[in-house]
């Protein structure tokens, strides 16, 4: 049956940029439905991806298969890119298209940086083949090519994704593709569908607050900043017992680091190796040790922070610099609390029988050896003996305490 699409009057448009996890995921599908439920014309996807996850991507493409409307992906701005899981999102769409400038290919799965034995990568990239199969088979697109892309990672222009029936054709922008899908009849489950484009109202779907924010704390570089600053809550509040905002501070940032991890490919050695970094480092700080602790801790730290995600692909990896700065920082802050720890040490004692040695006063009744004498010091007076005699007016110093009594020389 042709159903003729002049009821709807609105085409709904979703940007999507990053890596395809799960708060992508979800506003994808959530563009959907939002999409469906308004009974727009289409749904138009602007796509630019590095890849991403294969359960989101999977939950992506099966949305877009039995989408009740149509729903175009296209693939922009100028120098955008469609790789890994983003070619499966791309061929699931009822129109896809690019921009000129752009590419797509590089499919094959990636395990994430987990060790896989060969028969098993040879089991997902099986499944990986079917699938991809599967879609371009649905969707009329060429085969051989999306096979290739999973088993050879091969990577292709917009101009030779239009030649090779990859993509539908090549658009500048949004608003062409609109001009182009213009009476374009399309699959829609049972039904096909005229597109009827010309003239509608073009509305965005806008990230959610709480979609932007999980977006962007799953990528490995704010993972792995959250589970820094959320160790050195724990710290503080260990240090400065009471002080309360380090210690929910980082205990927030801690549950938000966990939650980054466990979608990420977590290597649980480099985990190990960063709290044992912050274990070494309250060690230090509750026991100084004057330097060994806070140096293994530093060690540990950058061991950890390399190893703390494994992953093939660049999306997958902490940025080096973030690296970089957070074990900086780090070794600074410690080198500074060693540094006034040792001043600490040379310094003189100001309260205590220690702290009293090496003060000045004045004589203020003679002393002799024989039955001692009386000093004026910081506005007491002390019963003071010396080795010698010292006259009144005479500057001494103080060289021992005995109880109440002090031993004194002359200042020459």
């Amino acid at each position: 049956m042709i159903f003729l699409g002049v009821l709807f009057s609105v085409i709904k448009i979703a940007k999507v940029e990053g890596v395809i996890n799960p708060p992508t995921a979800s506003y994808m599908l959530r563009a959907i439905r939002v999409a469906e439920r308004e009974g727009s014309e289409c749904l138009i996807f602007e796509l630019d991806t590095p890849g991403g996850l294969d359960k989101s991507m999977r939950k992506v493409t099966k949305s877009i298969l039995n989408a009740a409307l149509p729903i175009i992906v296209y693939v922009s701005p100028h120098g955008a890119r469609c790789a890994s899981a983003g070619v499966f999102i791309l061929l699931s769409a009822h129109i896809a298209v690019m921009a000129p400038g752009t590419n797509v290919g590089a499919a094959h799965p990636v395990a994430l940086g987990k060790e896989m034995p060969k028969e098993m990568k040879k089991k997902v990239e099986n499944d990986a083949v079917a699938y991809i199969r599967s879609i371009a088979k649905k969707r009329n697109k060429n085969e051989e090519w999306a096979e290739e892309a999973v088993r050879k990672s091969v990577s292709i222009t917009a101009e030779e994704a239009s030649k090779k029936g990859v993509i539908d054709f090549i658009a500048q922008d949004v608003k062409e593709v609109i001009e182009k899908i213009n009476g374009w009849k399309v699959n829609v489950g049972s039904e096909v569908r005229i597109l009827n484009t010309k003239d509608k109202k073009i509305e965005k779907i806008p990230w959610t607050i709480k979609e932007t924010f999980l977006s962007k704390i799953t990528t490995p570089t704010i993972a792995y900043i959250l589970l820094t600053l959320g160790l050195w809550g724990i710290i503080l509040e260990f240090s400065h017992p009471g002080a309360i905002f380090p210690g929910v501070f980082g205990g927030i940032s801690l549950l938000l680091a966990f939650y980054a991890l466990h979608l990420l490919p977590v290597n649980y050695v480099g985990v190990g190796l960063i709290i044992l970094a912050f274990i070494l480092f309250i060690l230090e700080a509750l026991t100084p040790t004057y330097g060994p602790l806070a140096i293994g801790g530093v060690v540990s730290l950058v061991l950890g922070s390399f190893m703390l995600i494994e992953g093939g692909v660049p999306f997958l990896q902490i940025s080096r610099l973030s690296i970089f700065i957070v074990t900086g920082l780090t070794a600074s802050f410690f080198v500074f609390i060693l540094t006034m720890i040792f001043r600490t040490m040379k310094k003189k004692p100001i309260i205590g029988v220690r702290g009293f040695i090496g003060e000045k006063g004045v004589v203020r009744e003679k002393i002799t050896p024989e039955r001692g004498g009386r000093v004026f010091i910081n506005g007491e007076w002390w019963n003071a003996v010396a080795d010698e005699i010292i006259e009144v007016g005479e500057k001494v110093e103080v060289v021992k305490v005995n109880h109440l009594t002090i031993k004194v020389r002359k200042i020459k």
